[in-house]
């Protein structure tokens, strides 16, 4: 338990940064799990690439944020312009 007040600060900080981070990481996952199922599909060639751009999005800003890792965006990037591509 905390003895200080900045500690008291600090835990209530972390505790509402995750609670911002984990819904984020969702929406990613979420997101992630969307374009992949298009992309199996393999029908609807114009859903896939508006799923690729949301995604894409969602991973640049949390990429910049330092929510996920920039190299983790970048190669997400690249799997997601390879199911695009082919």
């Amino acid at each position: 338990m905390a003895n200080t007040k900045s500690a008291l600060k600090n835990n209530r900080k972390t505790i509402a940064r995750t609670l911002h981070n984990r819904s984020r990481k969702s929406r990613i996952k979420t997101l992630a799990k969307k374009v992949a199922a298009l992309a199996a599909d393999g029908s609807d060639k114009e859903a896939l690439k508006a799923a690729a751009i949301d995604y894409v999005s969602a991973m640049d800003k949390a990429a910049k944020t330092n929510l996920v890792h920039a190299n983790k965006a970048s190669r997400a990037k690249a799997s997601v312009a390879k199911y695009i591509a082919g």
